[in-house]
């Protein structure tokens, strides 16, 4: 009646991908200390220490990919979007401080969705960065990336997200470019720009 070996077998699979699960979590956490660690080098001005922790992120997030890759339940799980864009983020701040770019999503390679999720938290360090700037009374530096994020929030209105990550996230977008307004026409107000 019933086929035990077939049942055998699904235990089997099963027990698999969770094993690999775990491991595909563990390695993401990494990814994401990692992302951690390049975002806070660049806010104190080591763009040498967070080139080095670059490579070393990239080396981790081809490991997870890879790891995902081996068990297609995986391919799109959590553990993966979450590792993917925490490198998004930490990558595009980098080289946007560094180099004024943003890098596309396919020099990146990562899935779209990361990239955009990605992204989106990027605006919360570019607000955090012009806020910085204004600080130290590099006020062009603040309409800059205020401009940035302007430009990024026109490129996400083309989208229709429904409801879920993207869309909650994009909501963090307008928050990010709001501030980034307000600063700039208060600097505008005492004549800074």
């Amino acid at each position: 009646m019933i086929n035990k070996p077939d049942f055998a077998q699904l235990q089997e699979q099963l027990s698999s991908c969770d094993a690999v699960r775990d491991k595909l979590i563990i390695k993401s956490r990494e990814t994401v200390k990692l992302s951690k660690k390049i975002i806070y080098a660049v806010h104190l001005g080591q763009i040498h220490r967070a080139e080095k922790l670059r490579d070393q992120i990239k080396k981790e997030l081809e490991a997870v990919q890879k790891l995902a890759s081996t068990t297609p339940a995986l391919q799109y799980s959590g553990s993966l979007t979450i590792a993917e864009q925490e490198f998004v983020e930490a990558i595009c701040f980098l080289e946007f401080v560094k180099n004024g770019t943003i890098p596309p999503h396919t020099q990146l390679k990562v899935e779209a969705e990361s990239y955009l999720l990605g992204l989106c938290d990027l605006t919360g360090e570019l607000l955090r960065n012009g806020i910085n700037a204004s600080i130290k009374e590099n006020y062009a530096e603040t309409v800059r990336i205020k401009d940035v994020v302007s430009e990024l929030y026109g490129e996400f209105m083309q989208f229709e997200f429904r409801n879920g990550d993207l869309r909650r996230k994009f909501d963090s977008i307008k928050y990010a470019l709001n501030k980034l307004e307000d600063v700039v026409l208060e600097l505008k107000l005492k004549g800074k720009v």
